[in-house]
């Protein structure tokens, strides 16, 4: 939503109209959900993705039509095997088409603020609907909510990892999780690795004790963590703290035998065998990796999965239904 935001500002600096696409309902097999956007200026597609394939080409010929009319419009996608976009996917989106024109200063001031909500990594909901001005809320739904006029849907402001190890698995990993939406912080206790200039893409880089890690950083519950430090006595200083407070995900990497060792000493150190259960380890969706960039898709496949998991009993709880966790 970054880039779509950013290119938004771009277009209306140099005075050219758009269109937001956003699906506001996906019913059946589609390849992406509500919520998904897409930037649509007088050459074509700008930013974003509804998924791709016929269904996408027919929402940048809707947007097409729309900016020579300068007006917006809701319209439905078909994606039905046979049918009039030829697509086995055999289901339908619902999208909300909003013309944007190059003087639309209440455009202009949304945009502004959600880049500086994003900067900030502060939340908010999107109020988006058909012929009017685009609203920035303080409260609202967990997910998307469409109540086939208006759309209201949280600002992604990116679920945090936190990396403690600098290392050479570290290297390839921040890029990966920053391309799928992740905010990533790493930490070390080496200057040399803890180089804001090592990891451009980190949003913080921290040098610190691992034995107090709470001088250097502030973890929440909703943060995720990844511990591929340089030694088994860091990796215990560090899992003694993560184990004794709530967090989203504790994930260790290194073989049984480190992981049989450290587990010896946390048991030791008092931490119960509930808290040694949540730790996901060896880190990682079982492919075989063996190179770090490897090791990087099998980490941020882990935390997809998580991330998605969490996303979902979210939704669930919300709306008093039971999670299937």
């Amino acid at each position: 939503m970054r880039m779509i935001f950013e290119n938004l500002l771009a277009l209306l600096d140099r005075g050219e109209d758009a269109v937001l696409v956003t699906v506001v309902l996906a019913q059946g097999s589609t390849p992406r959900g509500a919520g998904s956007q897409l930037l649509a200026g007088r050459g074509g597609l700008i930013a974003g993705t509804i998924g791709g394939g016929p269904g996408e080409a027919q929402a940048l010929a809707f947007a097409a039509e729309l900016l020579r009319e300068g007006r917006s419009a809701v319209r439905r996608l078909e994606l039905r095997h046979g049918g009039e976009l030829d697509s086995v996917c055999g289901g339908e989106q619902t999208v909300l088409l909003q013309f944007i024109p190059h003087d639309g200063e209440a455009w202009r001031a949304f945009a502004q603020k959600a880049l500086e909500r994003l900067e900030a990594h502060r939340g908010g909901w999107l109020a988006l609907e058909a012929g009017a001005d685009p609203v920035l809320q303080e409260r609202g739904p967990s997910g998307p909510v469409w109540d086939r006029e208006r759309l209201t849907c949280p600002l992604p402001v990116g679920e945090r990892v936190v990396i403690f190890g600098g290392g050479h698995c570290a290297l390839a990993l921040v890029p990966v999780l920053r391309s799928v939406g992740f905010r990533v912080a790493v930490f070390d206790d080496r200057a040399e690795f803890a180089a804001p200039a090592r990891f451009p893409e980190a949003e913080t880089v921290i040098c610190g004790d691992y034995t107090d890690i709470a001088a250097g950083l502030e973890l929440t519950a909703e943060d995720y963590a990844v511990v591929m430090t340089s030694g088994h006595c860091h990796d215990f200083a560090v899992e003694e703290q993560l184990l004794r407070r709530p967090l989203a995900y504790v994930g260790v990497m290194g073989s049984r035998t480190k992981t049989a060792y450290v587990n010896g000493k946390l048991r030791e150190a008092g931490i119960s065998e509930e808290a040694l259960r949540r730790v996901h380890t060896p880190i990682g969706t079982a492919i075989k990796a063996v190179t770090p960039e490897e090791i990087a898709v099998s980490i941020t496949g882990e935390l997809i999965y998580e991330r998605a998991l969490r996303r979902e009993a979210a939704g669930a709880a919300e709306h008093g239904c039971p999670s299937h966790l």
